[in-house]
């Protein structure tokens, strides 16, 4: 089957969280199988002049490894993405978490961290590097988080440990979004949208959601 049409707003309304979920869950599990869906790009893009309704919105790394409409096979029209490198968010983020879900419709919010993430190492390993220094602030808790619960040493030649801060800074990024939008908070709590995290595993493209 080829793709060749965007999501309708009607499908949209038509979707629960969960059913956003599932159509991110089976599109992983093709692009693991390599079995991705044919898509009609040029027709995609006319159809999408007037307007897009996605699904979901994904928070994931800069990482070049992590093509994140192609690890959820997913089509033009079909998520929001925001990326930012170790995936946490700020009040712009948030912002347009917000427009995605209070004013365009979409579902599912999703986190996406990666293992042998490079931002989780640097903050591990405490770099201090113009701009980046500041970046690098945003993760520091998750680092800090998991130090009493692994084993030395605490930097970034230990993969456990390194592992444990991804994990921890996805979660505290989910705890951020309910902290930093009431609006988001309350979509959640009354079941219109969903908010989860995942790591990304880079060998076999698997989504491990947390």
């Amino acid at each position: 089957m080829i793709k060749n049409k965007i999501l309708s707003k009607d499908a949209q309304d038509l979707l629960s969280p969960k059913d956003a979920f599932n159509l991110l869950f089976e599109g992983n599990m093709r692009y693991m199988d390599s079995q991705s869906e044919g898509i009609d790009i040029s027709s995609l893009r006319i159809d999408s002049v007037n307007g897009q309704n996605p699904h979901s919105i994904v928070l994931s790394c800069i990482d070049s490894r992590v093509v994140v409409e192609q690890v959820f096979d997913q089509a033009l029209g079909d998520i929001f993405v925001a990326r930012v490198a170790g995936n946490f968010v700020n009040t712009d983020i948030v912002a347009s978490m917000e427009y995605a879900c209070g004013v365009a419709g979409s579902k599912l919010i999703v986190v996406l961290g990666h293992e042998g993430c490079g931002a989780v190492k640097a903050a591990c390993d405490k770099v201090e590097l113009g701009n980046i220094t500041s970046l690098l602030s945003n993760i520091m808790p998750a680092v800090d988080g998991v130090k009493e619960s692994t084993s030395a040493p605490h930097d970034s030649s230990n993969t456990p440990f390194v592992n444990a801060a991804i994990d921890e800074n996805v979660n505290q990024t989910i705890d951020q979004i309910r902290s930093m939008s009431p609006m988001l908070k309350d979509l959640e709590d009354k079941g219109q949208i969903q908010i989860k995290g995942g790591v990304y595993k880079l060998a076999s493209g698997k989504v491990e959601w947390l």
